[in-house]
């Protein structure tokens, strides 16, 4: 097939969320032999260079470049419309056009659309076969914001969230198929009345590359060293360090004061680093690899209140057989049982208990770490997740 994929992030190299799930789409589509166009968005040039590696796993790249001051001034002029705001931010005349050009040349046979925000490029454009991948609900992203923050901000996503729900659903009807990351994101895409066809399929995780050993030989874990591992310039993480460097490690190191808790993830912004001036907190920031980082930690957190899909941190830490504490929010996402292959925590003395337990009982460890990599090896490979997509598409057609 000639298949048309188009997503909001130039998805290479595939080292954020919103990269690895299209990446690791097109890789299938093309090493089954379809001849697959990527058109996607970057916001430097130094982005766009660096997604060259693509172009082994497809026969073209339309990528066209929006500086972030740019996507800004096109998402603050979309305010007072009944057009999402967000949409103006991944928004290019000359992507559309270069998209136009490419169908009106060679007709696709398949268009695979990944995120909401890009599929105006292709709503008019006629297929024999159309996918809307809406992986995680934006709008609920947006509506769980509005409660998280102080007006007027609070007004703003709030609105955002009202505009995308409409534009979600109308969404819908230029697609055969829709499809989201979780079992929970397609229940809310339904609950907003979409009647087309829709269905799941699950982020998966490379296992050999989050593998437990380290290629040095796997040195020993730190049995007081916690971590958590995101990028830092995303607002759920933030929140999420802070509460727990403010509720939970205090309590912690009164138990065991020899706790040690690291922040790793980019981009760090001024009072994420302040957080480092705390007893016992180090923020890494950037770092070339996390792998090492997180195999020293006797365990890493997901303290999430705000968490839509799969959060591809849990998945990974499971992967390199580091147990996991999360939220209840951040577990939703993964396909595991809590108390079996993770810890759930919602209060806080659940937190401290699971964290305290695990440090405090190295046999404990050593069953959750093989039972959530096991889980993972069993229920997020990406095989097994394409292999999902290719019976839900194969229904599609018939």
């Amino acid at each position: 097939m000639n298949v048309l994929f188009v997503c909001h992030r130039v998805p290479f190299p595939p080292k954020r969320g919103g990269k690895i799930r299209p990446f690791n789409i097109i890789r299938h589509l093309h090493d089954q032999g379809h001849r697959v166009t990527v058109a996607s968005l970057a916001r430097s040039a130094a982005e766009r260079d660096e997604a060259q590696g693509l172009a082994q796993h497809c026969a073209q790249m339309l990528v066209e470049v929006i500086p972030g001051r740019a996507a800004l001034t096109q998402m603050i002029a979309r305010l007072p419309s009944s057009a999402p705001s967000s949409f103006g931010y991944f928004w290019s005349r000359r992507l559309a056009r270069r998209i136009a050009t490419a169908a009106a040349a060679t007709p696709f046979d398949l268009v695979f659309v990944h995120c909401s925000s890009v599929a105006p490029y292709v709503e008019r454009l006629a297929a024999p076969l159309k996918i809307i991948d809406y992986g995680d609900m934006d709008s609920q992203k947006w509506r769980e914001y509005s409660q998280h923050r102080a007006f007027p901000l609070s007004a703003g996503y709030w609105l955002e969230a009202v505009k995308l729900e409409r534009r979600e659903r109308l969404i819908a009807e230029h697609f055969d198929l829709c499809t989201c990351t979780t079992r929970a994101e397609l229940e809310s895409l339904r609950t907003l009345g979409v009647t087309r066809p829709s269905d799941w399929f699950p982020n998966g995780v490379d296992a050999e590359f989050f593998a437990p050993d380290a290629t040095s030989g796997g040195a020993p874990y730190d049995p007081q060293l916690i971590a958590f591992v995101g990028r830092m310039d995303y607002y759920p993480n933030q929140q999420g360090v802070i509460g727990f460097c403010r509720d939970v490690l205090p309590l912690l190191r009164a138990k065991r004061p020899g706790v040690r808790f690291a922040i790793v993830g980019a981009d760090p912004p001024a009072h994420i680093r302040a957080l480092g001036d705390l007893p016992g907190v180090t923020v890494a920031g950037s770092v070339p690899d996390v792998r090492p980082h997180v195999r020293r930690a006797a365990l890493t957190v997901a303290p999430l209140s705000i968490a839509r899909g799969t959060q591809n941190k849990i998945l990974e830490s499971m992967a390199m057989g580091v147990p996991v504490v999360c939220s209840p929010e951040a577990s939703g996402g993964v396909d595991a049982v809590a108390g079996e292959h993770l810890r759930v925590a919602a209060e806080l003395a659940e937190w401290v208990a699971a964290i305290d337990g695990l440090l405090g009982d190295p046999a404990v460890r050593q069953r959750l770490s093989a039972a959530g990599r096991e889980r993972v090896l069993s229920h997020h490979s990406w095989a097994a997740s394409m292999r999902r997509l290719d019976g839900i598409v194969e229904k599609a057609q018939k």
